[in-house]
């Protein structure tokens, strides 16, 4: 795709996900050159700034990550693996996972060893919330993998770990992005079948009760994708002083799942002029896990506090965006 970028070159690996299409929107809008490494094709602007090249690759495939990261000034590394209904529920023992998880950020850091680049190059990667919810905040950064209570947790811990031993050995400039739960804004088509809020956003339009376990008492931090995107490009530009280290990302906001469902349902109501839909109470399905009791919210404001990042898009306002455009889907599809 053309464009007019001349400036560094900026990888992103998983740039066809909720998370990497956004940052991909994001960084299009400048003068980089724009490395976009996913499965599928990624929605950008009609008329970017950036030069933009778009590969399709198999990053598990030998070689696959060397050949993405070459030459890169920057790589942000998104790629998390898929399991059946969810993204971040790993059964132990599954090495595909643990591949995918930890490996790649392995063959990244090794491939930028090998390629003995002239600048180090900044390392950017998506961790979560969740592997710091059991820990006290003063001791976070010291958890260790054997400590968390899911599998995808210790994966995620462990590739943050080696990208802060690669900083501190001066191959990076490495920064762990440790996000909240992520929504979908309704602005990619794509979008509205990713996540929990836009599943469960989904069944209310079709007038489908929403589910939840444990009474819905545990409280998540929810960040609208465009605001996720926005971390990332905020880091780029304080570099200096986000490397070497993790930081925690959110609103500080805490819902609990009970109020978000109700929050969906009352919010389609408001789209389709219908009753809203009720919110129930189940039994957890196959897919359960430890931490669906946990409560993952911002505990630090530090992140803001260094690069003077913040949300935008409040909840409801991003609720009511999702849902529109949830909402027109559904009619044209079944007018």
């Amino acid at each position: 795709m053309p464009g007019q970028g001349t400036g560094q070159l900026i990888t992103v690996l998983g740039a066809s996900g909720l998370l990497g299409t956004a940052i991909s929107r994001e960084l299009a809008s400048r003068p980089v050159r724009l490395r976009l490494v996913g499965r599928r094709p990624v929605a950008l602007p009609p008329q970017p700034t950036a030069l933009i090249e778009e590969r399709r690759a198999d990053l598990t495939d030998p070689g696959a990550v060397a050949e993405a990261v070459a030459g890169s000034d920057v790589v942000i590394h998104l790629v998390a693996h898929i399991s059946g209904s969810g993204t971040w529920r790993v059964s132990d023992g599954d090495t595909l996972a643990e591949r995918v998880n930890l490996g790649l950020v392995h063959d990244v850091i090794d491939a930028i060893r090998a390629q003995r680049p002239a600048r180090r190059p900044a390392l950017l990667f998506s961790g979560s919330l969740s592997q710091s919810a059991r820990v006290p905040a003063a001791l976070a950064a010291s958890t260790q993998p054997h400590e968390l209570l899911t599998a995808y947790d210790r994966h995620k811990l462990a590739a943050e770990q080696a990208i802060a031993d690669a900083t501190a050995k001066g191959l990076v400039r490495g920064s762990t992005l440790r996000l909240p739960t992520l929504y979908s804004l309704g602005t990619d088509p794509v979008d509205l079948d990713r996540g929990v809020v836009a599943t469960m956003t989904r069944r209310a339009v079709e007038g489908r009760p929403l589910t939840m376990w444990h009474g819905g008492t545990a409280k998540r931090d929810l960040l609208g994708i465009d605001d996720a995107a926005r971390a990332f490009t905020a880091a780029l530009d304080a570099l200096d002083a986000v490397a070497g280290r993790a930081w925690e990302i959110g609103t500080g906001e805490q819902t609990s799942v009970a109020e978000l469902f109700t929050a969906i349902a009352r919010t389609v109501s408001r789209q389709t002029g219908r009753a809203p839909v009720p919110v129930v109470d189940s039994t957890p399905d196959r897919h359960a896990m430890p931490t669906d009791q946990l409560d993952f919210v911002l505990r630090s404001p530090e992140f803001r506090n260094v690069t003077g990042w913040a949300p935008r898009v409040p909840l409801h306002e991003g609720l009511d965006r999702i849902a529109g455009a949830v909402a027109r889907r559904h009619r044209a599809v079944t007018a």
